[in-house]
């Protein structure tokens, strides 16, 4: 394998948590699921605090600034969606309430200011101790466009084009301090040293931002910065800026290609393989048995109605109108638009290679949209894990739960010592910051 000296011991673990946690659309409807964790915090303290006694690297929150399908509610009555907690709010708060696990969240280069999101993720790694973590990318959905006085999105390219300006002013504004520019010298009244704070005088296509920012180095010295997708502007973003990448892959081949990419790529940035971690979703339904996996499986499965997922797949890709196609028939050829470049392939190659319909890719993507989906016990998920990590296609994994708590436990209290004796993942946290527990380098 081309990164087999690289390659890291253990594997890196995030979970991705959603409006209310469950990732599985109809994850709610689940009789042991919570429901309310788009307004109820005690919720989000449960599952920080599973999270972090499996000794999982972050906490990741996917946000949305907007009510995906909002131009027509009826028709998605059965979306938890709806109801979501502001994520940095959110991760201040459950800093306090955490020591060890990484908090990281979305803010969307297309409807932010990098000042403010600068501002924002350096105080959140200054209030959790070195833990925060950044998801930058542009935003993918009309509904959000139309929230900030747009009718729609920007075309892809001049999307990346601008979120490529966006993260290089935001890390400009984080090196604005230097580790040692605070004095605090009362008897001199020296309250800094202004040698030792620079200012960014960045003026480009999109942003004119003159800095420096008002908050000083923080202790990762940067936050973690993630990208999420699998387009080629995301190998080339991400691979240029971004120590973790999240993807969604649905089977190993398209994995260890992505994988390659990426890890090629940033070396021609002039970066080694290793300071990129790519992270591939991945959505397990995991029991003590391959039959009670399986149970718990079809028990949301059995609640999807086709034409219900085949509308909600439409949405997932941008709006493309399946209403034509027959949800019987071969899942159609699709090709990337400017508001999903690599999910509709994605889709055609999950009913290409599992020979599904339209109506079966649908339901599927209720349960890991894109992703990886893997149902079994503790073994088969931790051999299917293992093999991706030793064959070249993942770093670690972006845990997709379906059902929350009770998915992300069953995932710790099963998987996590299954890949702990295996030596694939830590039994204590390597230290205090974000960027120590993922093996990434200090900027």
């Amino acid at each position: 394998m081309g990164e087999a000296e690289s390659k890291q011991a253990h594997m890196n673990l995030a979970v991705f948590l959603t409006a209310d946690g469950n990732y599985h659309h109809l994850g709610w409807r689940h009789p042991d699921a919570w429901v309310d964790g788009g307004s109820n915090f005690q919720r989000w303290i449960e599952f920080a605090k599973i999270a972090e006694a499996g000794k999982l690297d972050m906490l990741f929150i996917a946000d949305q600034i907007a009510i995906v399908g909002g131009d027509d509610l009826d028709a998605i009555t059965n979306s938890s969606k709806v109801n979501r907690l502001e994520p940095m709010t959110l991760l201040s708060a459950l800093a306090g309430l955490t020591k060890n696990i990484g908090l990281a969240a979305t803010a969307a280069t297309s409807y932010s200011e990098p000042y403010t999101v600068a501002r924002m993720f350096a105080s959140l790694d200054h209030i959790s101790g070195g833990r925060a973590g950044w998801n930058c990318v542009t935003g993918g959905q009309k509904e959000e466009a139309q929230n900030f006085s747009l009718e729609r999105h920007q075309a892809h390219a001049d999307r990346y084009e601008r979120a490529n300006e966006f993260a290089d002013v935001v890390m400009g504004l984080w090196d604005s301090f230097d580790a040692d520019a605070l004095l605090y010298d009362k008897a001199s009244g020296q309250f800094f040293d202004p040698s030792k704070i620079h200012t960014l005088n960045h003026k480009g296509k999109y942003f004119s931002v003159k800095g420096p920012l008002n908050a000083s180095r923080s202790p990762q010295g940067r936050p973690v910065v993630i990208q999420a997708g699998g387009s080629d502007a995301t190998v080339s973003m991400g691979s240029r800026i971004a120590d973790v990448v999240f993807t969604a892959q649905a089977d190993l081949q398209a994995a260890q290609t992505f994988y390659r990419q990426v890890k090629e790529a940033a070396v021609g940035h002039g970066r080694a393989p290793g300071d990129v971690k790519v992270m591939p979703g991945l959505s397990v339904f995991v029991g003590q048995t391959r039959e009670e996996a399986q149970a718990k499986f079809d028990a949301l499965h059995s609640m999807v109605d086709v034409a219900d997922a085949i509308r909600g797949l439409s949405l997932l890709l941008g709006g493309v109108d399946l209403s034509g196609y027959d949800p019987d028939g071969p899942m159609p050829a699709l090709e990337g638009n400017d508001l999903r470049m690599s999910g509709p392939g994605t889709f055609v190659r999950i009913g290409r290679e599992k020979n599904y319909t339209l109506g079966q890719v649908a339901v599927q993507s209720k349960a890991a949209r894109n992703h990886c989906l893997i149902v079994g016990d503790a073994k088969d998920v931790a051999d299917h894990m293992e093999h991706w990590f030793r064959e070249g296609g993942a770093d670690g994994f972006n845990l997709l739960p379906p059902i929350m708590p009770g998915s992300l436990q069953d995932f710790c209290d099963l998987v996590v010592p299954e890949l702990q004796q295996r030596g694939l993942f830590r039994t204590e946290y390597e230290g205090p910051t974000l960027r120590e527990i993922m093996g990434l380098k200090a900027p």
